[in-house]
């Protein structure tokens, strides 16, 4: 299996340039970060976690800009993000960032989405929440357009643009890879539609096995599954790799410069029997 970190870079914690070549010199090839724009004082929508909500999600720094200044200090990490919350983003806007990572990094983006959870969140950017995952879809299909085409043009209920030309075009064609998170019927018909990998979220070891069926009924063998927020004991190892598994992304805390490192000497360690090659 392959590993990588799925973390929330803030300003409270190891910077990017830091942690990007300290993931590389460990022997991680991926970095995927979250992102939320902001909190909204008022929340009436449940922390899918429990209780309250991490500190982290108020001080996200822009997980594109945090990426490119990784990529600036890589060589060879694929720069994702882990989930973008595309229903709160405008698709012209987005698609040029994701390309624009491509470039700047040699080919190494890495588009990682989901529907997002906070409500009034997404309010706040003129998203309606019920209809968030066709939303989500449309935009996601208009951002293809405007990567492959050169005159793209779209045309759907949410998104809607006469033929435009859009550049710079990614460097992975047809365009950079995307990561579908989500455990519905729905995202494996996104997997089937346009993902190049599912990515469940801390999936019980004990389901996991069923949801790859599940998600290969309907999406058949050519997706990967990528864990997000995956676990490094023994036995989540051995599980993983016996259900196919090609990459973990492990969890890493938001932490200072010299307890992030130590914490990464300690996920090497634990994957290191795990490891492709």
């Amino acid at each position: 299996m392959k590993f990588g970190v799925s973390t929330f870079v803030t300003d409270e914690g190891i910077g990017p340039k830091a942690l990007g070549p300290a993931l590389e010199e460990r022997g991680f090839d991926s970095l995927l970060l979250a992102e939320h724009s902001h909190i909204p004082v008022k929340r009436e929508s449940p922390y899918p976690g429990g209780g309250e909500l991490p500190r982290i999600y108020y001080r996200t720094l822009d997980p594109f800009v945090a990426l490119a200044a990784a990529a600036s200090v890589t060589r060879d990490l694929l720069l994702g993000t882990g989930i973008a919350l595309v229903v709160q983003r405008d698709p012209i806007h987005t698609a040029k960032e994701v390309a624009s990572l491509d470039l700047i990094s040699g080919g190494r983006a890495v588009f990682g989405v989901g529907a997002g959870w906070n409500r009034e969140e997404m309010r706040n950017h003129g998203t309606d929440p019920a209809v968030r995952g066709k939303l989500m879809d449309e935009r996601i299909r208009a951002m293809i357009e405007l990567w492959t085409k050169e005159k793209a043009e779209f045309h759907g209920d949410f998104v809607d643009f006469d033929p435009v030309y859009a550049w710079p075009k990614p460097v992975q064609k047809p365009h950079p890879p995307i990561w579908v998170g989500g455990e519905s019927e729905r995202a494996f018909e996104r997997v089937a539609e346009y993902g190049a990998a599912w990515m469940p979220s801390e999936p019980p070891l004990e389901k996991l096995g069923e949801l790859i069926a599940r998600m290969r009924q309907k999406a058949g063998d050519r997706p990967s599954v990528v864990v997000y927020a995956g676990r490094h004991d023994r036995e989540a190892l051995d599980t993983y790799a016996e259900l196919g598994v090609e990459r973990v992304l492990l969890y890493l805390p938001t932490l200072p410069e010299d307890q992030t490192l130590r914490t990464l000497d300690e996920l090497a360690e634990a994957t290191s029997g795990h490891r492709d090659g």
